[in-house]
């Protein structure tokens, strides 16, 4: 009598030394369970360890293990074993085993016992999923957390009077290959012995290397080649071909797979049928056309289990799915569950996975979503799990829920980075989840979040960020960043901003991108003000910048310096200039253009001058920009020396001098009536193989209308014409209206058609709206208040 001394091992099991066999303690009376390395029983621990003593009995050939010991253990034993004798194995072998060194499972059985109708428990899950690979979803992994189900191997065997047995087949739960997770044993040890056994019965040693017969049949080409290396092994378990066509799967090898399948139905006619393929062998077949994707050889092999007369179980069904949702057919697979309900038989948890599964692959998340409400609500009724099928239906309906989860967040990324327009579908399905019970987490939320890149998903986008906000106390920093990104491309530059307030109100704190990415909404809207000449705006932006914390740099003025510059607001942008001062800003070349040019369309010649001398006096480089707008501030003046040193000193800086410059002095020329010096200039012009445009045409015509040169003007339009130029319909009224007023004689039909009057831009209202909404200002000019520009924060909150 020894006392037992359990000590942890591999997973939840716990061993006993040597001579007594090791054992697993199962977590859960319903668990069943499979024989690895000596006997497995239930143990529950309460106080001490005791003495235990173990005897045997046999029933129809069967020997019966109990056990009694200590009252403090409580052994559930009653599992079966076809020999005569255990061999109990030490912890030494679970060492191993862990280490990689062996992997083997020891099925000890009389093989003279053993017939197309006795075999032992096979987990057959391995056949009966299917991993979406193309997603990088596991199955397994999804409905477990990570957890390996494959290792939940189950077996139940019951034994009949006349020594027939019928075991159920083990599925591993939502696995996608149980044999790939659990991986193949193929070292099985077939053992008797000679002696005869207490029911009298004579008995052989055998002993079979699995592994290496496996690895010497996949050299068998033809059906006698498998013949030749069988020959001496004797009648082996069907559970060892089982093993060894599992293998043939995992290693993709459907050719060695068939032939073995084919050598036993040669053998199953050579026997009159006591050996042959069952169905435990028809399903490992049909697993390893799954997973070496033949799926050719399916109807071969179903036509064999018909002419047979093997009627599919559960498994055989589950395999079937997971073929047809690998050919691309998951309608044909959701035929299967239908017709597993017609046969009379109960789905597994595999059944229901593969269902879902087949959901994803057609990318049809209400459908995946209302057969998982559907089957909660049955199982609430008690439609589902009333009968003691082994399993925990509780837990797996939570599994199933987390795998609806994940499948229907699959189909909305699939949605959206699809070329449709899908973001209704995928805001219709968001509200669905939330009405089933089962929403996204914060992290499926915040995945959907970066699937958004395109303009027409900022709702998407939109929404996906409001529920985090709702329903969680914390958001990714680099989620909110992104929303601030798309709003601004799909241009919704307001709820951007929103974005940011958010940042700075709620958190978390923003970084060097969100002022980046801000900072550029920011930039997008002040040249649009810029463009559009809408200062106030550009102002208001400005002082809202500041108001977030967001320091303007000299582009952000500028904007606002030429937008002012463009409505002709001197006093507006002399006050900008000086804001951008104190607020410790240098001015560049672009800010002193535009301030020149404000003023000198403001007529403030002396106050230009002074800025023109400041510029200089700073050593900041006039570029083509600024000495044009002197050109035309000296040309107002009347000072053409002084314009053609502005000239000179271009050329000696090697600054090009563009049409620009001759149309800025052209045009001071035509402002101030001076006709005469306008076309001298535009015949310098000329002399500088500078080509002129309609613009330099358009103002000399004007000009010399108004200076009462009507033939000058009239030689003037038909040579812009002879040029190829369009001139506006204003140049053709001025020529026919000087001529008609100094009573010049010239020849109307000449001149061709009046030109069509340009059609103004129509400004869209509701953009425009939208502008003066964001930046606060009215659409309606009003007067210059320079309270607008001295700005500060206590004035905003105010």
């Amino acid at each position: 009598m020894h006392a037992l001394s359990p000590f942890p091992s591999k997973g939840n099991h716990s061993l006993v030394p040597s001579p007594f066999a090791g054992f697993e303690s199962s977590p859960s009376p319903n668990r069943r369970r499979m024989v690895k390395l000596g006997f497995v029983f239930s143990l529950s621990r309460r106080t001490c360890i005791g003495d235990i003593r173990c005897s045997k009995s046999f029933s129809s050939g069967y020997s019966i293990v109990s056990c009694t010991g200590n009252p403090n253990f409580d052994f559930r034993l009653g599992f079966l074993f076809g020999y005569s004798k255990v061999n109990f194995v030490t912890p030494m072998a679970w060492t191993l085993e862990d280490q990689g060194i062996i992997g083997n499972e020891l099925v000890e059985g009389r093989t003279n016992s053993i017939d197309s109708s006795s075999v032992s428990g096979e987990s057959e899950g391995a056949n009966s999923s299917n991993s979406d690979q193309s997603e990088g979803i596991n199955c397994q992994q999804e409905m477990h957390g990570g957890e390996c189900s494959g290792t939940e191997l189950f077996e139940e065997e019951a034994v009949s009077a006349d020594g027939s047995s019928v075991s159920s087949e083990s599925e591993g739960v939502y696995s996608s290959n149980s044999d790939q997770s659990e991986g193949i044993n193929y070292e099985q040890e077939i053992q008797s012995d000679n002696n005869a056994g207490e029911d009298g019965r004579e008995e052989s040693d055998v002993k079979v290397d699995v592994r290496a017969l496996a690895t010497t049949l996949q050299s068998a080409k033809t059906v006698e080649d498998v013949e030749d290396i069988l020959k001496d092994k004797g009648e082996l378990p069907l559970q060892v071909y089982s093993t060894i066509i599992k293998g043939f799967g995992q290693d993709k090898k459907m050719d060695s797979a068939l032939i073995l399948f084919y050598w036993m139905k040669r053998r199953k006619i050579e026997t009159n049928g006591s050996f042959g393929p069952n169905l435990y062998i028809y399903n490992a077949v049909l697993g390893v056309v799954k997973q070496s994707e033949q799926f050719d050889e399916m109807e071969t092999i179903l036509n064999e289990m018909a002419r047979d007369g093997i009627a599919y179980n559960v498994v055989t069904y589950n395999t079937l799915m997971a073929i047809y949702i690998e050919k691309g057919e998951a309608g044909k697979a959701l035929d299967m569950l239908e017709e597993i309900h017609r046969n009379g038989l109960i789905p597994s948890p595999v059944s229901y996975s593969q269902a879902l599964l087949a959901y994803r692959r057609m990318e049809d998340g209400n459908g995946a979503l209302n057969f998982f409400v559907d089957f909660k609500e049955k199982y609430r009724q008690g439609g589902i799990g009333r009968d003691d099928d082994g399993e925990d239906w509780e837990s797996e309906l939570i599994k199933l829920e987390k795998f609806t989860i994940r499948v229907c967040y699959q189909v909305m990324r699939r949605w959206l980075v699809s070329h449709d327009n899908s973001s209704n579908n995928v805001l219709k399905l968001l509200i669905d989840m939330d009405n089933a019970g089962i929403p996204l987490g914060r992290a499926d939320l915040e995945r959907l979040a970066w699937a958004c890149t395109r303009e027409d998903h900022y709702i998407v986008i939109r929404e996906v960020y409001t529920r985090i906000r709702e329903r969680y106390d914390k958001i990714s920093l680099s989620v909110c960043n992104h929303v601030i990104w798309l709003m601004g491309k799909a241009k919704k530059w307001w709820a951007a901003l929103e974005i940011y307030e958010d940042l700075l109100d709620k958190g978390p704190k923003p970084n060097n991108l969100s002022y980046e990415l801000i900072t550029s909404h920011f930039n997008v809207l002040l040249s649009a003000a810029k463009k559009k000449g809408i200062w106030r705006w550009g102002v208001r932006l400005i002082n809202k910048m500041e108001d977030k914390g967001l320091k303007p740099g000299s582009r952000e003025w500028n904007s606002v310096l030429m937008a002012c510059s463009k409505a002709a607001e001197t006093t507006a942008a002399v006050q900008i200039f000086k804001r951008m001062v104190e607020n410790g800003e240098k001015p560049t070349v672009i800010s002193y253009g535009a301030l020149l040019s404000a003023l000198e369309k403001g007529k403030l010649y002396d106050e230009a001058l002074r800025v023109w001398d400041h510029m200089i006096k700073v050593r900041v480089e006039p570029n083509a920009y600024a000495y044009t707008i002197m050109a035309s501030i000296y040309t107002a003046q009347g000072n053409f020396s002084r314009v053609d040193a502005i000239i000179r000193e271009m050329v000696t800086l090697g600054i090009e001098i563009t049409v620009v410059t001759y149309n800025a002095i052209i045009s001071g020329c035509a402002r101030n009536g001076m006709s005469s010096a306008a076309y001298e200039w535009f015949h310098r012009m000329k002399v500088q193989n500078i080509s002129p445009n309609e613009i330099t045409y358009e103002m000399l015509i004007e000009a010399l209308s108004n200076d009462g040169k009507p033939r000058l003007a009239y030689e003037l339009y038909m040579r812009a014409q002879g040029e190829g130029l369009i001139l506006s319909s204003k140049a053709y009224d001025l020529v026919v209206q000087s001529s008609e007023a100094y009573g010049a004689t010239i020849n109307l039909s000449s001149l061709g058609p009046r030109p069509l009057d340009k059609k103004r831009k129509v400004q869209i209202r509701k953009a425009m709206k939208e502008f003066y909404n964001l930046a606060d200002v009215s659409g309606r000019s009003k007067p210059f208040d320079k309270s607008e520009i001295s700005y500060t924060q206590s004035q905003e909150l105010n």
